[in-house]
């Protein structure tokens, strides 16, 4: 058995996987010809779409795979923030109990560092490509994403919030809050069933109304299952012998595929992507996790600066060159992202005091 629940080269590893599915997912699904996604809302045509792609073994079914899938590295960077969240707080001895206002500030200080560098750079690239970038980047937009209430204030997010990815910063803010609001304070396992079962509910009763489906899932209400997953594996996960890591790998699998299908099973996938994916790093060797690894400690950077790239790269190879301009984007978002890590050690971190 092992000692473990996750290593840290295994969580960082994870990092990279996760960043590598929301980095294609991000450009692929511009493509008009790959199979969209079901990310914040279900239409039951596009699973069908998917699984015809499948059985065909359609040409471009790696881009097909990244458009539909890719999008689920949010559950498990959300999965691996509940993880992290109770690893520090409640089991490190290095860092005690943080008062509520103290911790909120701490970590919307870590995310505006990390957000900030990227967000100005894409302004400036959009401002200089587009004619209607002072509507866009209006000053009530701006201001809304750096204080990351943008979740909040806008009824259709997909349409409003650009760069696109960003929106997850306000979704963080809003699970770090619940976190050491109600988590943190009450630590039986009841509490977190009863937050999903809640947000399961919610979805539920928006399931014929795309627009109020569409807001509770760029909201806390849509990453609280695989948040809440990382919580309770922190407090009362079990290591696993690799038979039944393979086990979990191809369970997982499945349901992640015939799942996707109808909405309510939809729901439920993330878990299963959460499942597969913690499986799947257990079982491999320090050798294969290595590159993942060295992907996954550029991730923050990388879920930066990608959108950057993908607005300067994809009007020039969206229709001509695909492939060339899939690993042009690739490796450019890598170099960028390298390169804000460099300049982010410049910049100093905030510091987190313990409670008086």
């Amino acid at each position: 058995m092992r000692k473990e629940l996750l290593s840290r080269a295994e969580t960082t590893a994870l990092r990279g996987v996760a960043i590598l599915g929301i980095i294609l997912h991000n450009y692929c699904h511009f493509l008009g010809f790959a199979v969209k996604e079901n990310e914040y809302t279900f239409d039951g045509a596009r699973p069908q779409q998917m699984m015809e792609k499948l059985m065909t073994l359609d040409k471009d079914l790696f881009i097909h795979i990244f458009s539909f899938f890719g999008h689920y590295g949010v559950p498990v960077f959300l999965f691996i923030s509940g993880f992290g969240l109770v690893m520090k707080y409640e089991k490190s001895s290095k860092q005690g109990p943080v008062a509520a206002m103290p911790f909120m500030w701490y970590h919307y200080l870590k995310l505006l560092r990390l957000m900030i560098l990227g967000f100005i750079t894409f302004i400036i690239v959009y401002v200089l490509r587009h004619d209607d970038g002072a509507v866009v980047y209006a000053a009530d937009r701006v201001i809304s994403q750096l204080t990351m209430v943008i979740n909040f204030v806008y009824e259709k997010p997909q349409q409003i919030i650009k760069p696109g990815p960003y929106w997850f910063f306000g979704l963080m803010i809003q699970l770090y809050l619940l976190y050491r609001l109600v988590c943190y304070r009450w630590r039986h396992v009841s509490v977190v069933i009863v937050m999903i079962i809640v947000a399961f509910l919610i979805q539920y009763l928006c399931k014929d109304n795309r627009d109020a489906l569409n807001y509770v899932r760029y909201n806390f209400i849509g990453g609280l299952l695989p948040f809440g997953m990382g919580i309770l594996y922190a407090r009362h996960g079990r290591s696993l012998p690799v038979m039944g890591n393979i086990a979990v790998v191809v369970i997982s699998a499945i349901i992640v595929l015939y799942g996707s299908m109808t909405f309510l099973a939809w729901m439920v996938v993330p878990c299963f992507i959460v499942t597969g994916a913690v499986a799947t790093v257990q079982l491999l060797s320090e050798r294969i996790l290595s590159p993942w690894v060295w992907l996954g400690a550029l991730s923050s950077a990388l879920f930066v600066m990608h959108p950057v790239m993908r607005e300067i790269i994809i009007p020039h190879f969206r229709r001509i060159d695909i492939y060339f301009g899939i690993w042009t984007y690739l490796l450019s978002s890598i170099a960028l992202a390298m390169l804000l890590q460099y300049v982010l050690k410049w910049i100093p971190s905030p510091k987190l005091g313990k409670k008086k």
